[in-house]
């Protein structure tokens, strides 16, 4: 029988057919999928609810700006001679994956995406329409056509996080559809005992608890508070990641950490800052140094809406060469830009700074997980019982560099797949039986010093002797038992930066989002690295794949 890592004890105990620990996108799309074939659901939420009599608790979702993408069957993209396909999608994707994207994988993603897009649609998802009610679509980095639907001009993931809720609002008053939430909770622990999974544990106010499930979907989003800066909401705190490396399972390709090019410049913050909306160069944005000279000139075919991880270092190099803290982006080309984009310029108002002046001043961010818990087509990971679906997820979709638009594109099908995987699953019944918790120390490093440390050794050019240094200074952390939230998530970010130094370490070349200095020459053949947890260690597993 399996102990638990945290806590003095169950508390609590509660029953589910499928546990989903996050409310973001894929989360939310899974249990909808799962209470509508009659599960009962356990949503375990970080933060506060989302009814509106509380306010809302931002996930990532909430914060994508630019929207999905998706080919829509028989419509043309941009004019008569430019027919979108599926082809299309995979080719820019693939291209974008610096040779690690799978096209095995990827394919049947994408082609699911318009059912899935359309099954949001009904629950609500109000996407922007041109006058004759078709749906508008622009174009971002690595496009090569206009395949990117979006809501309220820059407010997508804000719309669909709304259309989600309202529509998990309905199933909870419906006594057939049993969607329950455990808010300002955090899993503590995926509970598996002889290799299955059996539930989870979690801390509520103060409490631990239990929930016996016989799957345990882990939706939790990204890994952006690695660093001191990020576009990343502030829960984006490696939980599952954690917590899948404790419960057994791989990862892969972390050392893809896709740092966004345009982040908003505010000298000296932490946490979160505002994003810019890649949209903004799809619509005649330009990049420029503080010379006023372009960025991306001569450095890629695409110029300014090149995939992100060139956009990204030529910003870092334009910012190497001037001296001068960052770069700009020039928006006096873009049509009504206020109106086009609301929340990019309430976001830039909120900083002191006034869009009109045309010139937005910019830094890449760290942005988006390419990497994370290895699964199959259907969310499974390694682990019976456990799935995960989103940015926590690596289904080999974004390979070294992911393709704008394609997460919130990737949380929905995988979400409606893990409730299909979930649904299969359903007669099996873990022991009600609640052991002892056993509680046991684990790393936790402070957390301004381990964001320091990456920000300046394992951000968006890495080098041997800086990932070298960034390991001592994670292998240094003081051992205890997590007894917050904040302690939790400490940890969590404590264990993940060893993975992600692990993988940073291992990948002696350059590829994608993965740049290092002292190689930066790209291999012939690209390879993913695959890690697990072993006697509290970080090991290369060298794991072949899931067999269902």
């Amino acid at each position: 029988m399996s102990t638990s890592t945290y806590g003095p004890g169950a508390g609590i105990a509660d029953r589910a057919d499928l546990v989903v620990v996050g409310a973001g996108i894929a989360g939310l799309t899974a249990a909808l999928c799962a209470a509508e074939s009659g599960l009962s659901v356990v949503v375990v939420n970080k933060g506060p609810s989302w009814r509106p009599d509380r306010g809302e608790q931002p996930t990532s979702t909430f914060y994508a700006q630019g929207g999905v993408a998706v080919v829509m069957p028989g419509v043309r993209s941009t004019g008569p001679d430019d027919v979108d396909s599926i082809d299309l999608h995979l080719a820019d994707t693939l291209a974008a994956g610096g040779g690690l994207t799978d096209p095995a994988a990827t394919r049947p993603i994408l082609a699911d995406g318009w059912s899935s897009v359309s099954a949001l649609i009904g629950w609500g998802a109000d996407f922007d329409r041109d006058a004759d009610g078709e749906l508008l679509r622009t174009r971002e980095g690595g496009h090569s056509v206009r395949r990117i639907i979006h809501a309220g001009g820059d407010a997508t993931g804000a719309a669909i996080q709304r259309a989600l809720n309202d529509a998990v609002a309905q199933r909870e008053a419906d006594p057939g559809q049993s969607i329950r939430f455990l808010d300002d909770a955090i899993v503590t622990e995926v509970r598996v005992d002889d290799g299955r999974v059996t539930g989870v544990a979690y801390l509520q106010d103060d409490r631990w608890g239990v929930v016996h499930a016989p799957t345990v979907l882990l939706a939790t989003g990204g890994a952006g508070h690695l660093y001191a800066a990020t576009t990343n909401p502030s829960g984006a705190t490696c939980d599952g990641i954690a917590l899948a490396l404790r419960a057994g399972a791989h990862v892969a390709d972390l050392e893809f950490i896709q740092f966004h090019p345009t982040m908003l410049y505010t000298p000296g913050a932490r946490g979160r800052r505002t994003l810019i909306s890649e949209a903004v160069r799809g619509e005649g944005g330009r990049l420029v140094d503080a010379h006023g000279r372009s960025v991306t000139d001569g450095v890629h075919p695409m110029g300014d809406l090149a995939p992100r991880d060139v956009v990204a270092n030529a910003v870092e190099t334009a910012i190497e060469l001037t001296g001068h803290p960052c770069v700009y982006l020039d928006i006096s080309g873009v049509p009504d830009f206020e109106r086009r984009f609301p929340t990019v310029s309430a976001g830039i108002r909120s900083a002191g700074l006034d869009p009109a002046g045309n010139r937005i001043p910019v830094v890449p961010g760290a942005h988006y997980l390419c990497g994370g818990v290895v699964t199959d087509d259907e969310a499974r990971t390694a682990v019976d019982g456990l799935l995960a679906a989103g940015e926590v997820a690596r289904t080999g979709l974004h390979g070294a560099n992911r393709l704008a638009s394609n997460s919130l594109l990737e949380g929905l099908v995988m979400g409606r797949r893990a409730a299909a995987v979930a649904v299969g699953r359903r007669d099996l019944r873990p022991a009600d039986s609640v052991p002892v918790a056993t509680p046991g120390p684990v790393p936790i490093l402070d957390r301004e010093l381990l964001q320091d440390t990456m920000s300046r050794r394992v951000a968006l050019r890495r080098s041997a002797d800086g990932l070298a240094y960034a390991a001592e200074t994670i292998a240094s952390a003081p051992r205890r038992v997590p007894a917050t939230v904040r302690e939790v998530e400490d940890a969590a970010l404590t264990l993940t930066a060893a993975a992600v130094i692990a993988a940073a370490t291992a990948r002696t070349e350059s590829r994608g989002a993965h740049v290092r200095t002292d190689f930066p020459l790209t291999a012939e053949i690209g390879e993913s690295h695959t890690f697990r947890l072993v006697d509290g260690e970080i090991r290369e597993s060298g794991f072949a794949g899931i067999t269902a």
